[in-house]
């Protein structure tokens, strides 16, 4: 059995304070057993992106020389857990929303670079960050295979089933969503996130969770909402654990990955498959066009 943790947590404009949060609760998720420990995306700062403003440029850092990777490395090996750590990377002129796979034994597996980029009221992501440019990933780590998305990729199927085919057993999604201004509606989004990715558990087989952060943000006179509903669920879209909407909190549940592998073969949906079918996937507009000579 691999037990993991998904930390539900509220965030200050201060770094430091921040960083000491999530360690204390990494503390506590491996002091309760777990092996695998899920923070909230870029849970470094407040969620700057409801606002366009060239001075949130200065949070970003490179992964050499980092303020503190180096830190949840150290308190990975300490721990023994396996840490997905959610960071704003800068690389050259270049700018990404990241994560660095962090295994028990501290070292960093490799670092993923968030593929589908919003741009909307509130989320104005397209302005910080290029978009991704490593591909999706699934890690070897000492307790599991691990493919780890990136907020808005938690809608995209393909980024679910390519982690899959890469070979993850956990899909985990660190996240920042909440209340949507007026401007875009002002809907309520959280029961669609949860059953856009308790589809991919599904469609995938495979064990999932999203780690995200509750409270209200006020950056530059925007203010956001927070909705939490963190959660994890088995490889048949049950929800193992659910936090509420508002509390920090640490869920944790234990997997079956064995059992997951043998239902996963059994139930054909990875024999099914039919990849020569599936070219409008690859294009805009879902029209196939021959190869150019």
């Amino acid at each position: 059995m691999t037990k993991l943790a998904v930390v539900q947590m509220s965030m200050t404009a201060d770094r430091e304070q921040n960083v000491a949060k999530a360690t204390q609760m990494v503390r506590e998720a491996a002091a309760q057993g777990a092996q695998i420990v899920l923070l909230p995306e870029l849970f470094e700062s407040l969620y700057f992106c409801q606002v366009e403003r060239e001075r949130f440029f200065a949070l970003a850092h490179p992964v050499e020389h980092h303020p503190f990777l180096p830190h949840f490395q150290q308190l990975a090996r300490e721990l023994q857990v396996v840490l997905p750590i959610s960071f704003f990377e800068k690389a050259g002129q270049a700018y990404f929303n990241s994560l660095a796979l962090i295994d028990a034994s501290g070292e960093v597996l490799g670092v993923y670079r968030k593929s589908h980029i919003p741009d909307g009221p509130g989320y104005e992501e397209k302005y910080y960050f290029n978009p991704g440019d490593t591909g999706f990933k699934a890690f070897p780590t000492r307790f599991g295979h691990v493919g780890a998305g990136i907020c808005w990729d938690q809608v995209f199927p393909e980024c679910a089933r390519s982690m899959a085919l890469l070979g993850a057993e956990i899909l985990l999604y660190p996240t920042a969503l909440g209340s949507e201004p007026a401007e875009a509606g002002g809907v309520d989004t959280k029961d669609m996130w949860q059953r856009a990715m308790i589809g991919h558990a599904v469609a995938n087989l495979c064990y999932l969770a999203a780690a995200n952060r509750v409270g209200t943000e006020v950056v530059e006179g925007h203010t956001q909402t927070y909705y939490g509903s963190s959660f994890i669920a088995d490889y048949m879209g049950n929800k193992l654990a659910e936090a509420g909407r508002s509390e920090e909190t640490i869920l944790l549940a234990e997997l079956n990955l064995e059992e997951a592998r043998a239902f996963r073969a059994g139930f054909g949906f990875f024999r099914d498959r039919r990849p020569e079918l599936y070219g409008p996937l690859l294009t805009l507009d879902g029209k196939t066009r021959a190869p150019r000579s």
